[in-house]
């Protein structure tokens, strides 16, 4: 197979190799008869431009990382597909890394170590030290659903009210004995929204119960084993208030197999209004964006902007947030 280099281009157009890195990097610095010689020569030719030296020439590398957590949660799933889609309709291929929170540096290792236009993240923990790291750097970047302490570059939503109002929703069915099954308070959207669920049992005189508190690591294990010690209570919650979708559809699937009936037995929230929230069979309770703004669209968005703009954004999106009224939710039992 005979390769074929920029040098045979220019030879068969009778033009400098200079002029061909023009036509292909600055098209419009070159005149038009030139421009048309050496696009000729390249489809006669079959030329094919190395990616690696356009990227050189151009100081771009057409690639953006998504540092994304791990898919079996599906906030994840929405988000990264329209992350990926955005990008590809504006001339940008994405690198995905799928992690979770105990091989964060290892990500971030393996993220960092390949040139790139720009990151996308969301995993970053509250006190994360990839934030300044990357800051030092000067690549652009952005964090969506989580943020880092110094509250900057980030889309997210009202994690807190979003927290308030999914127990406000709960205590306005009568319910009194109201669990959190959330995540790790390390991340600003469990730490907030747990803040939020402490606000609204406040507000309406409910007594905290710490038997009904957990704070996860998200896993499917962990959830059910939270589950299981709520069951053991003497007095059971007639209700629960979920971190996340995630973690609502891993509780409703023990509640189930357990053999208690959703609502009527116990009733369960949600925090996301992930798409799977809406399906015919889930018709989960949650509360999510107002405008129903998909958060990865949004950062992919702003993060566009800041490489294409080449120039940092002050970006500080927090999206108000309300309850969809579903089918897991009802008034509690006398």
């Amino acid at each position: 197979m005979i390769v074929v280099s920029s040098k045979d281009v220019a030879k068969h157009a009778g033009v400098s190799q200079t002029t061909v890195s023009r036509v292909l990097n600055t098209p419009d610095l070159v005149k038009q008869k030139t421009k048309d010689k050496v696009l000729k020569a390249i489809e006669k030719l079959s030329y094919v431009p190395d990616a690696n030296a356009r990227s050189l020439v151009q100081k771009k590398t057409g690639v953006i990382t998504l540092l994304s957590g791990p898919l079996h949660n599906p906030f994840f799933v929405d988000t990264t597909t329209a992350i990926v889609n955005y990008a590809n309709e504006n001339g940008y291929r994405v690198n995905v890394h799928f992690v979770n929170d105990k091989k964060l540096s290892e990500a971030y290792s393996s993220a960092i170590e390949n040139k790139v236009d720009g990151m996308i993240l969301s995993c970053i923990l509250l006190d994360d030290p990839i934030f300044e790291r990357l800051k030092k750097m000067s690549i652009p970047f952005i964090t969506y659903n989580r943020k880092h302490k110094n509250e900057e570059l980030f889309v997210e939503i009202d994690n807190e009210e979003a927290g308030f109002l999914a127990a406000e929703h709960l205590i306005q069915l009568g319910h009194k004995d109201i669990a959190w099954v959330g995540g790790p308070l390390t991340v600003s959207t469990f730490k907030n929204r747990f803040e939020g669920y402490k606000k609204a049992l406040k507000k309406y005189r409910i007594i905290e119960n710490p038997l009904y508190i957990f704070h996860t690591d998200s896993s499917k294990n962990d959830i059910q084993k939270a589950f299981e010690t709520l069951q053991k209570c003497i007095e059971k919650p007639t209700a629960i208030c979920s971190g996340a979708d995630s973690v609502a559809f891993n509780l409703m699937n023990n509640a189930l197999s357990s053999g208690l009936k959703i609502p009527e037995d116990i009733s369960i929230i949600g925090i996301d209004n992930v798409d799977l929230s809406n399906h015919g069979a889930m018709q989960l309770t949650t509360v999510g964006s107002i405008i129903e703004n998909n958060l990865g669209r949004l950062a992919i968005e702003k993060l566009i902007e800041m490489i294409e703009l080449e120039k940092s954004t002050c970006i500080q999106i927090t999206e108000s947030v309300k309850v969809f009224l579903r089918n897991t939710t009802a008034k509690r039992k006398d």
